[in-house]
């Protein structure tokens, strides 16, 4: 399951109501080959696709393809704002370890 905090998902409405046509589109929560730790998250909005695990917080969809469900599973996406800027940030219990500037990351598997 991955989860979304009530500070993200007033997030994402916030942006969701900016875009056109985009009434049916979810939160897609991917991973990415790439990075000095190997992965990274890829947050984009989004149409379901077939395959496709789809999780509801406040009215928002969540999509996780069937190949980055295994390096997200129990992960929860949460918008923080801080003195270095504002932003999405993944929080992962199946990260083991992260390069140091947070972009990437590596799991056990």
């Amino acid at each position: 399951m991955v989860k979304l905090t009530d500070t993200a998902a007033t997030k994402v409405k916030e942006l969701m109501n900016g875009q056109a046509g985009e009434a049916e589109a979810g939160l897609r929560v991917a991973v990415r080959g790439g990075g000095c730790s190997g992965f990274q998250y890829a947050l984009a909005f989004d149409q379901q696709r077939e395959g496709d695990q789809v999780y509801e917080h406040s009215e928002i969809k969540l999509l996780v393809d069937s190949e980055s469900l295994p390096f997200v599973d129990g992960s929860e996406v949460d918008y923080v704002e801080g003195l270095q800027g504002a932003g999405f940030a993944v929080n992962n219990p199946n990260v083991v370890a992260a390069c140091g500037c947070g972009q990437s990351f590596r799991t056990a598997e």
